[in-house]
């Protein structure tokens, strides 16, 4: 079994995205808003930062805020990682009890910019965001432009296939290489980091080929037999009461969407026709389930579907401008995939943040 293989079959929920363009053509074009889940509130061991940058990764940044604090690169923290090729606003914390902060205006790198600083009493912890704000820019764009405005509404209403973005199977799949080799055996002397990257890695690829299935089947957006069901904004799940016509009534006003595995320890919690179906998508990456199992994660779900929040463009000549909200752990490139072709051999492809 080939790692890489069908790390690209991404089918759109929606259908064959009706438009091609060309996506990042500078950083300007790919803007990311970070929505924290609380404010800092004035006092504290901890000095939160949010922090714009361009051309430059989470880490760096990371490291750079801990140069100019002198401190250890273990004492700043972030919520989650933002895109290199773009232009972002995120929160980062620094540690400093009992320490004056440096004067964070006099900060020199490169494409870096605090916009505003404040103490907190407790840390920036992963995951601790409501979810990221997009706007976007797609140029040279070529397709039939009633097609796209016709799409753009479906998205409104019916939301997007929640894949996992690229950048989440490393550079070149180099995530996905990584775990084939850790699950074989052949990778032993790996930090505990750079594990967990790859079993994540792993763990994404498996849930995007139970999507692609489900997509293809035309049951990525409907409940079916023997399916595990997640409310809009939350992590929690309920199985799906069998016949319930009330149940297909909130999957279409979005109230809840049918869910795919994050494979771990336990028994999938579907049954019947779903169960089949996950089991048959996952099959050439068995020694991965096991190997999940093996590494202690345990069964978890996600929503196959995300609700595009404040969607709104402007579609002038061969520029698309876009504007939404999307939850925690959801891909702008999700979004883009229902909207734009696959760069074709010689073009600048898209990402996600």
């Amino acid at each position: 079994m080939d790692p890489l293989s069908a790390v690209d079959d991404q089918p759109p929920g929606l259908g064959p995205a009706p438009a091609r363009g060309r996506l990042r053509g500078c950083p300007e074009d790919f803007q990311v808003t970070e929505l924290p889940v609380c404010a800092p509130d004035g006092a504290g061991e901890h000095v939160w930062l949010r922090v714009r940058k361009r051309g430059q990764n989470t880490q760096w940044v990371a490291r750079e805020l801990a140069r100019h604090a002198g401190v250890a690169p273990g004492q700043v923290s972030y919520a989650g990682l933002k895109d290199r090729h773009a232009v972002t606003e995120q929160w980062f914390s620094v540690h400093l009890p009992g320490r004056e902060a440096p004067p964070w205006e006099a900060l020199d790198s490169d494409g870096v910019t605090v916009l505003e600083h404040r103490r907190h009493g407790r840390k920036l912890r992963r995951g601790a965001l409501r979810g990221n704000r997009f706007r976007l820019r797609v140029t040279d764009l070529q397709g039939d432009a009633p097609a796209l405005e016709r799409r753009l509404e479906q998205l409104r209403q019916r939301g997007a296939a929640n894949y996992f973005g690229p950048q989440r199977f490393g550079r070149g799949g180099a995530n996905l290489q990584a775990a084939a080799a850790l699950f074989a055996g052949r990778l032993r002397r790996v930090s505990r980091q750079q594990r967990g990257l790859y079993l994540s890695a792993a763990r994404s690829q498996l849930f995007n080929r139970v999507l692609a299935a489900r997509v293809r089947g035309g049951t990525w957006d409907r409940p079916m037999d023997g399916d595990v069901l997640q409310p809009d904004g939350s992590h929690g799940w309920f199985s799906a009461p069998p016949g319930d016509p009330a149940v297909q009534q909130r999957a279409d006003r979005l109230e809840i969407h049918p869910t795919g595995p994050l494979w771990g320890r336990g028994e999938l919690p579907t049954q019947g026709a779903c169960r089949g179906l996950e089991l048959e998508a996952v099959r050439p990456w068995h020694p991965w389930c096991e190997g999940l199992a093996a590494a202690g994660l345990e069964q978890e779900r996600r929503a196959l579907r995300i609700r595009v929040e404040g969607l709104h463009w402007a579609l002038e000549g061969e520029t698309l401008e876009l504007g939404f909200t999307l939850p925690r752990g959801a891909y702008a490139t999700a979004v883009l995939n229902e909207l734009i072709a696959p760069a074709a051999p010689g073009e600048r492809a898209g990402g996600g943040a």
